[in-house]
């Protein structure tokens, strides 16, 4: 192999390197890296108890 064909390939080599790696990627905000999803499902027995309800029917 002579010299003009290894710099030929070298050369495109270089060239496919820096295109796939010649500049660096966008950045991600903060906000894109993060999902949130809640723990566990809705329950309206969970947040239908009065808290004065016993008042009452103990007190009463």
């Amino acid at each position: 192999m002579d010299d003009a064909t290894s710099q030929q390939g070298s050369e495109a080599e270089v060239a496919a390197r820096r295109s796939r790696f010649g500049a660096l990627p966008e950045p991600v905000r903060v906000e894109d890296m993060v999902e949130e999803r809640p723990a566990s499902s809705h329950d309206p027995d969970r947040t239908a108890y009065n808290q004065d309800e016993w008042l009452v029917r103990y007190c009463l």
